[in-house]
Formats: C-alpha cells, sequence, structure tokens
C-alpha cells in the first residue's frame, strides 16, 4: 500500500465509472475533528502526517502526532479520528500511528491555523486574540 503524504493527488474513480471514497474527502473529513485544547482542527494545526488509503481493502491508515508527547488528548483525538473516517463511504476500518518525528512545531500549522491562533514565524505563538 503506498504512502500518500498530505498535498498529494486527492481523487480516482472506479473503472466501472461510480465514484468512490477519495483521498481528498478522507482529509476534509479529519478537519471536523477538533484538538480540544487548542480549538482547531488537527488538519490545520499540522498533526497529520500521513494518510495511507488502500481503496480494495476499504483501509484507511494515518500517521498522527500531538503537538506534545505528553498530551493526555491523545485517545481522544485517535477515537474522534476513527468515528468520522468509518462513516465515509468504502471505509471498512481505521488504523491511526501516533509518530513522534519529526516533533511537532507551530511553523507545521496551515497559514490559516497560524492566522487564527496568532503564531508568527518570529515571535512565536500570540494570545489568537487582539
Amino acid at each position: 500500500m503506498p504512502t500518500v503524504l498530505l498535498g498529494g493527488q486527492l481523487g480516482r474513480t472506479h473503472l466501472w465509472g461510480g465514484s468512490m471514497t477519495t483521498r481528498g474527502e478522507i482529509v476534509e473529513a479529519m478537519k471536523d475533528v477538533i484538538d480540544p485544547e487548542i480549538g482547531m482542527n488537527i488538519v490545520d494545526l499540522g498533526l497529520v502526517y500521513a494518510v495511507d488509503w488502500d481503496d480494495e481493502k476499504g483501509r484507511v491508515h494515518v500517521d498522527l502526532t500531538l503537538t506534545s508527547p505528553g498530551c493526555p488528548l491523545g485517545p481522544q483525538i485517535i477515537r474522534d479520528i476513527k468515528m468520522e473516517l468509518r462513516d465515509l463511504d468504502d471505509v471498512l476500518g481505521v488504523d491511526v500511528d501516533l509518530v513522534w518525528s519529526p516533533l511537532w512545531h507551530p511553523s507545521m500549522m496551515s497559514d490559516y491555523a497560524k492566522e487564527e491562533l496568532g503564531y508568527d514565524e518570529e515571535l512565536g505563538m500570540g494570545l489568537g486574540y487582539y
């Protein structure tokens, strides 16, 4: 099963013409998973490192990190990922591995998350409000 890193090709279609769950839909579904301590989705936070989608077996594998190795909400976030992805057509199973390399840093966030949370490349994290 090939690894598809975020930013790769988004979709495919069955040979017989019907649509199926795409990698893009998987990533979009994970945007509904919110890190409860920060209040931002895990995709924009940069916590999702890789997504493997085996459309023949209906299995998704996610490499996920957390904002810190001691984050007590890891199990809740993993449960939320599995719940969201199992709701997609064609997804029969979801595996999530916690990875710690590279360690997460706020610079890994999307521009949207950086703006919402008040992150500045030079100054670090702000308060998120003015």
